[in-house]
């Protein structure tokens, strides 16, 4: 597992570290955690990691550098470090910082940090609310602790950085992140429209409902919908619907009555009806010739 590189306790009037006992394979790991007050131009680097390393300023003041860039970060500034890229940090002369840290690895990682604003070109967060960025970092550095279970710990503290990346978030705000124009503000909210109904197919779905969740007017969503699918919100859901239902009366031997309640019909004879318009065949016989194509095979 990546460690902290040096010994560095010397060089603090106060220094804790906490690290994870097994970090998993999983899409996102946290590797460690610390706090620290370090020395008056106390200097780490030039430097490169192979891992992620998040410093959040408490207090005081230092300059980071990458890419050619000098960022100076104070009380509420977080500073990113990407794997690959050539570092340096120091703290002020005068009043050097006091910051927490976190380190992580995993492929959603870029990713993550992406979604919340955070680039290689944009390794700065601002506006952090401190009491809030304590808690998260104490909570994760807690989860660590080597009185804990070890697969716990590599669970919960994934759980606690990624409420941290979303406090970024909130603190980059929609101004520093990309504004999607209207037509792809449009397509998401159809992909989420999507989402949900692709999620929802067995419960009573309300297009009146849906268009409310997603702040848009019934007939513009239907609209937009329509543009961007061919099909009406209704038809769409009627689609995933019937689509469900040939998978489970090819795979399995439940009763049709089972079937149209397994994706969302109360009525068996309304559901054979739409069934057959859509496929042309009964439900049962539906279910037969897919049974009789299976043997075949």
């Amino acid at each position: 597992m990546p460690q902290p590189s040096g010994d560095t306790r010397h060089e603090h009037d106060f220094m804790k570290l906490a690290i994870n006992p097994s970090p998993s394979g999983s899409e996102l790991a946290v590797l460690f955690s610390g706090e620290g007050r370090p020395h008056p131009l106390h200097t780490i680097g030039p430097a490169i990691h192979d891992y992620v390393l998040v410093h959040t300023v408490l207090a005081g003041r230092g300059v980071y550098e990458v890419r050619g860039h000098a960022y100076p970060c104070r009380a509420g500034d977080s500073f990113i470090i990407f794997p690959g890229e050539l570092f340096s940090y120091q703290a002020d002369e005068h009043e050097p910082w006091h910051y927490v840290w976190v380190s992580f690895v995993g492929p959603a990682s870029r990713q993550l940090l992406a979604n919340v604003g955070v680039t290689p070109d944009c390794p700065i967060v601002s506006g952090s609310s401190l009491p809030d960025i304590r808690m998260l970092y104490r909570s994760l550095q807690d989860s660590l602790s080597p009185a804990g279970d070890a697969p716990l710990a590599d669970l919960e503290s994934a759980g606690w950085l990624r409420l941290l990346l979303g406090s970024f978030g909130r603190a980059n705000g929609a101004g520093r992140l990309a504004k999607p124009d209207d037509t792809t503000a449009i397509d998401r909210q159809i992909e989420q429209a999507i989402r949900f109904m692709s999620l929802h197919y067995t419960q009573q779905v309300s297009i009146d409902q849906l268009s409310r969740t997603l702040g848009y007017h019934r007939t513009h969503l239907s609209r937009m919908f329509k543009r961007t699918t061919g099909l009406s919100p209704k038809q769409y859901l009627m689609t995933i619907r019937l689509e469900r239902a040939q998978t489970l009366l090819a795979s399995t031997a439940m009763p049709i009555d089972q079937v149209a309640s397994a994706v969302g019909f109360n009525d068996p004879l309304y559901f054979s009806k739409k069934f057959k318009s859509a496929t042309g065949f009964a439900p049962s016989d539906y279910r037969k010739t897919a049974l009789s194509v299976k043997h075949e095979e």
